[in-house]
């Protein structure tokens, strides 16, 4: 039995649905059903911000070359990315659950946790699906957008609950069936499990969450340190609350080169090296990230960056360095020698969960 605060915690968890592509959708009902990737046209070297469920049909996912998502989906409409109105309009998603009081985190410009605890002493669904139902009401009332609702006791629980409700879902994992409903998930799911932990528990024979809640074994000689908070998780227990400052909010790295130099075999190991650097610290942190963001120094002092924002997490090196790339050829910014080249990952959060069920 988990504690009582556990059991009586009521977390939300809201996903906006491919939020960058349905806001464009919206805006222009001529897109409406039809394939949109958000991100560089195909004839030019850059990458996907994000892709409607009509493009995710055909393979199209965040952080691919623009190039590849033509050749899987030909019939693509590419846009480009409006940041500043995908802000905007962040903002006034978020303006709409505090209504519903409680405390609310926000995650990222799609995302946020609702902690309505006080709402519900008890813990009878109807009321608490009720709820979720007038948040996705509301929200698609008053910005003609779809959300996904997760809930559970937990943060953990409320998240995947939101995954496995997608699209335009409203999903609840109650106390009492956690356990066995986690138990055919990948491994992956847990929060803090990315592709490298993965990887290692794929090796050690625990490729579901069944895997890791049965295992006897001692699971420090796998994952060191995290091993207790990966067996609470793969049991549903989860007593983070929720966040609103002092988090890490951002990772960078940089290099100032002895000679100014626009020379790529100089300047290509500098960024997979800090590529390699930034993805070793968000798994460090068990954290993925949104947007990216690369520096550039002059000779003459002057600095320059520019960034960009993907809707799906990233967190390996390889994501990030085609990214990092894509916006150097897009500013066009190694156009004389650098003193200095830097590059930085923000919108931090956890690593994306892929709720698939073994074969």
């Amino acid at each position: 039995m988990v504690g009582s605060r556990a059991v009586h915690r009521v977390i939300f968890h809201l996903d906006m649905d491919a939020f960058f592509a349905s806001v464009e959708q919206r805006d222009n009902p001529n897109l409406s059903g039809r394939p949109v990737i958000v991100g560089a046209p195909p004839d030019r070297r850059g990458v996907v911000c994000a892709a409607s469920y009509e493009a995710r049909k055909f393979g199209v996912r965040s952080a691919m070359a623009s190039r590849t998502a033509s050749r899987l989906c030909p019939d693509g409409v590419f846009i480009r990315p409006r940041m500043e109105a995908y802000r905007d309009e962040s903002g006034a998603i978020m303006a709409l659950l505090t209504r519903f009081g409680g405390a609310v985190e926000q995650v990222s410009v799609d995302e946020a946790y609702l902690d309505i605890s006080h709402r519900f002493p008890g813990l009878e669904p109807a009321p608490i699906m009720r709820l979720g139902q007038d948040m996705k009401e509301l929200i698609h009332s008053e910005r003609q957008l779809t959300a996904s609702i997760g809930i559970g006791g937990n943060k953990l629980l409320a998240k995947i609950a939101s995954d496995h409700g997608k699209p335009d879902g409203l999903f609840r994992i109650g106390e009492e069936e956690k356990v066995a409903f986690l138990r055919p998930l990948a491994a992956s799911a847990i929060h803090g499990v990315g592709k490298v932990t993965a990887e290692v528990l794929t090796q050690a024979g625990l490729h579901t969450i069944g895997d890791i809640q049965d295992y006897r074994g001692d699971l420090r000689a796998l994952v060191g340190s995290f091993a207790s908070v990966l067996k609470r998780y793969a049991m549903g227990e989860d007593d983070r609350s929720l966040e609103y400052d002092g988090a890490v909010k951002s990772v960078s790295a940089e290099e100032t080169f002895e000679h100014d130099t626009d020379d790529r075999r100089v300047l290509v190991p500098a960024l997979l090296e800090q590529s390699h650097e930034l993805a070793g610290k968000l798994g460090k942190e068990r954290l993925a990230a949104r947007t990216v963001q690369v520096k550039v120094r002059y000779s003459d002092f002057t600095t320059v960056t520019r960034q960009t924002s993907v809707e799906d997490p990233i967190e390996s090196a390889q994501e990030i360095y085609a990214i990092a790339c894509s916006l150097l050829r897009r500013g066009r910014l190694v156009d004389r020698p650098l003193r200095l080249i830097g590059l930085g990952v923000s919108g931090l959060g956890p690593p994306s969960l892929q709720l698939v069920l073994p074969l």
